[in-house]
């Protein structure tokens, strides 16, 4: 699939030019520049000299020894965990078998072609690793690679030949969305088929896995293929019931096929008896496409099947007319559910609250909230993370902080979205050493609040921040820092990257990015090669250009093999 991957691999060393890059003998190079770390973050024993502290290299985490000596040491030399003084420090984990394993995908990044690459590498390098493979060591390096499906499929397939070792249906849930999002359906297939036969005691292949199935074919636009997956579910051990039509219903909606899923709906609806579920999801679906007489009708035929429409049928409608900011439509709606004894509730409340603060109708946003205090509706944490959006937006920062606290205090457990705003805030008013206590914040809090796991959207305006800066040591801690949560960098986020460096006039560093991106098989978007094609063409680098247009090429070869495989269904009786 990657031919001739040798003379690429190899070439991100040739990105770099100027004075501030200089080449090492491991094949990285050292960016002098002033530390970029606020000063608490350092820890107190760092006795590094001076000079030497402000160099520091620019790798991605999975191309550095990520998990090797030098980077465990540098970064442990200038950091900690929180003091009494205050201070914040940034330490990592001993290295478990996931990391010993991913240190192994790190130095060979780039080199593997295929599943079976990865397999024989690890045959060579399992002796040397003395590991003990359960459930939850598989599961942490499926997400870990859940962006780079021939190195997750590699090892699931490795493990799964090793003695008296049998994968669980979580893992293969996971390895079959992993394959599904990749748009290796050939692949995918084959996996759940032996779902169905991997123990004799009956499948392994759940509605949860037939979901994943169905949601990634119709994302890939493969419409047909999934609703013809829902027409041999039994084949795979799940019943062809009410509970799986809505299964498919909300895949086709959520992915822009509303219309296929009235047909469907049309179809079946003699033979499987659908319940207010199945005209919920429609109803959402015809109000996200804007389809709003659509969205009626079928709150009409909701009611000829014995359904009346319920607060989600009604939130559905508000939310669409929310979008067109047709708040006049919206407070009609209100006045209707309150007539049908079917009142608003906190949904639906944070719906229309949401809206006027994106609107900057900011007191109008506080008014929904006073009648819903009025009406006993007791906010949840959506609500509030709404608030605290509304309040950043109008400037209120203060503010929006003391809503936190507050919920802390009412017992409303925060979320990712909670800290992910507040930190998106802080950035949006250069606060960074805010926005790194918030995430420090957040890690403490995971604990309590579990939701509290940072995710890629957390990471996404420290990034900016980091780039816009040209603050190298901030982001290649963040960079290790998500490599740690397990969170592996998807293609919106490459391309961020490689955006914000371009923006900045760091074209070299944005070249190692979007080579990264393409040798983990994902396919960058026209703007960002256009815009890096542009900056390398402004900064004269024409051998580098050319690099960069063979690896957008091979990525075009390398997605259109994957979309363009043939439909496959696999029948048991093949």
């Amino acid at each position: 699939m990657f031919k001739n991957q040798g003379s690429i691999v190899g070439s991100s060393l040739l990105y770099r030019s100027g004075s501030k890059l200089k080449p090492t003998p491991n094949g990285y190079c050292h960016i002098t520049e002033t530390p970029d770390l606020p000063v608490w973050v350092n820890s107190p024993k760092n006795t590094k000299p001076k000079a030497q502290e402000e160099e520091e290299d620019f790798v991605l985490p999975s191309r550095l020894d990520s998990l090797g000596g030098d980077w465990r040491s540098r970064t442990r030399r200038r950091s900690s965990f929180y003091d009494n003084s205050s201070k914040l420090v940034f330490q990592h984990p001993k290295i478990d078998d996931a990391d010993m394993i991913a240190e192994v995908f790190a130095k060979k990044r780039g080199t593997f072609t295929s599943p079976e690459d990865v397999a024989r590498c690890l045959d060579d390098e399992y002796s040397s690793m003395n590991m003990n493979i359960n459930k939850d060591l598989v599961d942490k390096i499926l997400n870990k690679t859940n962006n780079d499906w021939i190195s997750a499929f590699g090892f699931f397939n490795w493990v799964d030949s090793q003695t008296n070792y049998t994968h669980s249906s979580d893992s293969y849930n996971i390895m079959v969305d992993i394959l599904g999002k990749a748009k290796r359906f050939d692949f995918m297939w084959v996996l759940v088929k032996e779902m169905v036969q991997v123990r004799g005691e009956g499948s392994l292949v759940s509605l949860t896995t037939m979901a994943k199935v169905t949601r990634r074919l119709a994302g890939a636009g493969r419409w047909v293929d999934a609703i013809e997956s829902f027409r041999m579910i039994e084949e795979f051990g799940v019943k062809k019931d009410t509970s799986s039509m809505n299964m498919l219903l909300d895949a086709l909606c959520k992915e822009n096929g509303v219309r296929r899923a009235w047909g469907v709906f049309m179809e079946y609806r003699d033979e499987i008896t659908p319940d207010a579920a199945s005209f919920n999801i429609l109803i959402h679906g015809w109000c996200n496409a804007g389809q709003l007489e659509e969205a009626r009708s079928t709150m009409d035929e909701m009611q000829r099947f014995g359904f009346n429409p319920c607060v989600i049928s009604y939130t559905s409608l508000i939310e669409a007319y929310c979008k067109l900011k047709d708040f006049r439509e919206v407070d009609f709606i209100l006045d209707e559910m309150q007539t049908r004894g079917c009142p608003p509730n906190v949904v639906t409340y944070t719906i229309v609250m949401h809206a006027l603060g994106k609107a900057k109708e900011t007191q109008e946003a506080f008014l929904v909230y006073d009648q819903m205090k009025k009406n006993n509706c007791v906010p949840d944490t959506g609500f509030f993370n709404s608030l605290i959006y509304i309040l950043g937006r109008a400037g209120r920062i203060q503010n929006a902080h003391d809503v936190l606290v507050e919920m802390k205090h009412t017992g409303i457990s925060p979320d990712a979205t909670t800290y992910g705003t507040l930190i998106s805030l802080a950035c949006d008013h250069s606060q960074d050493e805010t926005a790194l206590k918030l995430l420090k914040e957040m890690e403490e809090e995971e604990s309590s609040f579990p939701c509290c796991k940072p995710d890629l959207k957390t990471f996404t305006p420290l990034l900016k921040i980091a780039c816009k800066k040209n603050a190298v040591r901030l982001l290649n801690y963040l960079l290790n820092y998500m490599f740690k949560k397990d969170l592996s960098l998807d293609m919106g986020t490459y391309c961020l990257l490689v955006d914000e460096h371009c923006k900045n006039g760091r074209v070299e560093q944005a070249c190692v990015f979007f080579e990264e991106m393409v040798l983990k098989r994902q396919l960058p978007k026209n703007q960002t090669y256009s815009r890096l094609i542009l900056s390398l063409e402004r900064k004269k680098m024409k051998k580098t250009k050319g690099r960069i247009q063979q690896l957008m090429a091979m990525a075009h070869k390398t997605t259109r093999c994957q979309i363009s495989s043939p439909k496959i269904f696999l029948s048991m009786n093949e």
